[in-house]
């Protein structure tokens, strides 16, 4: 099989990451994206191409030699509703809409390890390359698996990356254990009387309770929590029908909690609804708290995190690959497939001087593509009996 040159492969990745970047779709929306990977995979001659898996979502299928083993790699397609302020001359054509998290890199990188895999072969089994729908509010993966993903496209285990904004290009980051938190989402309802703000002794108004709520709800974690697990729960909304001088009688508290083990969340929610019901009631207000659980924790396996690191140094240097200081309280719903085969996720770099994940002003480096392309390809040459270094 021919071997593909990288230079040429990384001005053509580069082409395609700005082309996504112009034309970022929210989740359950990329039939752009869709169609553009689903046609590269197809034109790199893969065997099987399945559109429309969970939504959006595409699968490709690699199968080389005799091998009974199949692994999955997995990048995701949607953008953020965030208004891009970057200043690209690929700027997001869709106002309202950007790659703010560097999935249009994602995406490329594993459109170019479909390519050289396909082109240069290497390994003995079968490849599934998993393009997913609507990770940014944690449905996507739900949704290919509800759809039969793993009846439909088995696998024995799955790999993903993520871009990381302060890392320096090139460099490689994991842990094995808790590596991302679960992410929970609530909102508390308060609901009294409101009336005119020169006579708030008229009415029963909900905002001074909602303050009193929003401060005591952060003793969750400073004093109901153990310090030895890492929590966080963050009021990120206070909406109330008040106006200048008319005292509100509703107010909403909106925010999320992060956490590493099942039974963190559950005190949380417990105690939540403990405070929100003893400050409703110090304020003779009434109160109703919804609590959902949107992202599950992320566990990468121990033995699969000692094959990525070994497979990372094949393709970068030594001093470029390393463990992470600490679990991240960031949530992906990559974790969603742990629950069904082992596997590991991972950071690349995208450069110390990247603008943060979710920031208006944020751009995918594109001299991390290749790093992120031959990782995907070592790791499945690696677990695939293959030539690492082909």
């Amino acid at each position: 099989m021919a071997e593909l040159d990288h230079d040429v492969l990384k001005r053509e990745m580069t082409g395609w990451r700005r082309d996504l970047h112009a034309h970022p779709e929210f989740g359950f929306e990329e039939k752009r994206t869709a169609a553009f990977v689903a046609a590269k995979l197809r034109e790199f001659g893969l065997d099987d191409v399945t559109e429309g898996v969970g939504g959006t979502g595409v699968v490709g299928t690699l199968k080389r030699g005799s091998g009974n083993r199949a692994i999955a790699l997995r990048a995701d397609m949607d953008a953020l509703r965030i208004t891009e302020q970057s200043g690209a001359a690929y700027r997001s054509q869709n106002p309202g809409i950007m790659h703010a998290c560097g999935h249009d890199g994602h995406t490329t990188m594993l459109l170019g390890a479909a390519k050289l895999l396909a082109a240069e072969g290497g390994f003995d089994g079968t490849v599934r390359f998993i393009f997913q729908p609507a990770e940014e509010w944690g449905k996507g993966a739900l949704a290919m698996l509800d759809d039969g993903l793993m009846q439909r496209f088995p696998f024995d285990e799955i790999f993903g990356l993520h871009n990381m904004p302060g890392l320096p290009i090139g460099h490689f980051e994991t842990r094995a254990g808790p590596f991302m938190s679960a992410e929970d989402n609530f909102e508390i309802v308060l609901k009294g009387i409101g009336g005119h703000a020169a006579r708030p002794h008229s009415g029963n108004e909900t905002l001074v309770a909602a303050c009193a709520l929003v401060t005591n709800l952060q003793t969750i974690v400073s004093r109901r929590l153990s310090p030895a697990d890492i929590s966080v729960v963050s009021v990120t909304e206070l909406i109330t029908d008040g106006t200048r001088n008319a005292l509100p009688g509703l107010a909403r508290i909106l925010g999320d909690a992060r956490s590493f083990r099942p039974e963190v969340s559950a005190e949380i929610e417990r105690q939540m609804r403990v405070i929100a019901a003893g400050t409703a009631a110090a304020y003779n207000v009434a109160v109703e708290v919804t609590y959902t659980r949107e992202f599950v924790p992320l566990q990468n396996d121990a033995d699969l995190v000692d094959e990525v690191f070994a497979a990372a140094r094949h393709v970068l240097t030594n001093d470029a690959v390393g463990v992470a200081a600490e679990p991240m309280t960031a949530s992906e719903d990559f974790a969603r497939f742990l629950d069904h085969v082992p596997g590991c996720f991972v950071f690349l770099g995208n450069g110390e001087a990247s603008a943060p994940l979710h920031n208006s002003s944020y751009d995918f480096n594109d001299e991390g593509l290749l790093h992120g392309t031959d990782f995907h390809v070592a790791i499945v040459r690696q677990r695939l009996g293959g030539a690492v270094g082909k």
